[in-house]
């Protein structure tokens, strides 16, 4: 079983208009609402793909409700923890004239210290039955900086590979505890390193404890640091749509890879594929099947000298 972890659960609303303009009123098209938060959406693909997951997390109030009322329609294990606050909503604005996504993300609900080691037991329970854990998003409030460091420990400890996909503080502090795999996009990258030099960084958090970082760059491919080697892994075309999801996508296919045990050169093509596959999807947790299909056999997987940090 994959496990996927969301600590900051979300209501994902979608909206389409022909194009965003600063300081003016908008048409809303089209409008959509579902269950997500980026291990949500991993989920989703998971299942898309026919493997067996899980979703835990932490879900509150109303919201919370309409997060577990929309994992149950979408056939997702709702192993949620329920908090007192109410879970957070996020917004994406999907322009169809040059097909860019403004986000709007909410800080989410305030989790107390109670409501946190409830939630560390139940993960510690679930774990033991899972064979990958992907740790997925931001922490909400009230969460301590190392949170994740505390999951990646637990399910290390339980036999079980972690993917990682965070930012900013949460990455760093989680990177101590020795994640399997680490998954930033090139921003995310430059943040916590200083360096724009994606090979360089990627080492750099090697360095400090990771033991494999695949760095997206969009419609540039990925960048993969591991024990066993570097590669880099490019789509054969960049499709128009929404990028939202392609980085959740992206972490399933590293997620079910591991799963499988597969060696790296595959899991890279698939996860290419998949996450150029989500880019024409309205929204994240959805990929289109003939497109994945289509790149699988089309991504280019070269394996590159790693770079090294001074």
């Amino acid at each position: 079983m994959i496990l996927t972890v969301t600590l900051n659960a979300a209501l994902d609303v979608t909206y389409g208009v022909d194009s965003l303009r600063p300081r003016t009123s908008h048409r809303v098209d089209t409008a959509r609402e579902r269950a997500g938060g980026k291990g949500v959406n991993v989920a989703r693909v998971l299942a898309a793909l026919g493997h067996e997951s899980a979703v835990t997390g932490l879900a509150g109030g109303p919201t919370g409700t309409l997060l577990r009322d929309g994992l149950r329609t979408a056939g997702l294990r709702d192993e949620l923890v329920t908090v007192s606050g109410d879970s957070r909503r996020t917004l994406t604005v999907v322009s169809r004239d040059d097909g860019d996504a403004t986000v709007f993300n909410q800080r989410g609900p305030r989790v107390s210290p109670g409501e946190w080691k409830t939630f560390t037991e139940h993960f510690a329970s679930l774990v033991r039955d899972a064979t990958v854990v992907a740790l997925c998003g931001s922490l909400p409030p009230g969460l301590p900086s190392d949170a994740y460091a505390q999951l990646v420990r637990t399910a290390t400890g339980a036999g079980a590979v972690t993917v990682l996909d965070t930012s900013g503080p949460a990455l760093l502090d989680a990177l101590g505890a020795g994640p399997d795999v680490v998954k930033p996009n090139a921003a995310e990258l430059a943040d916590v390193t200083g360096s724009r030099d994606v090979p360089a960084a990627a080492e750099r958090l090697r360095a400090l404890g990771a033991r494999t970082v695949v760095a997206s760059s969009g419609p540039e491919g990925v960048h993969a640091a591991t024990p066993q080697g570097a590669w880099r892994a490019v789509p054969p075309k960049q499709l128009a749509g929404n990028p939202t999801g392609a980085g959740d996508a992206c972490v399933a296919a590293l997620a079910a890879g591991h799963a499988t045990g597969a060696q790296w050169p595959d899991i890279l093509r698939e996860a290419v594929a998949l996450s150029a596959a989500a880019v024409p999807c309205p929204v994240a947790g959805d990929f289109d099947a003939g497109t994945y299909r289509r790149f699988r056999t089309a991504v280019s997987v070269e394996e590159v000298h790693a770079a090294h940090t001074h």
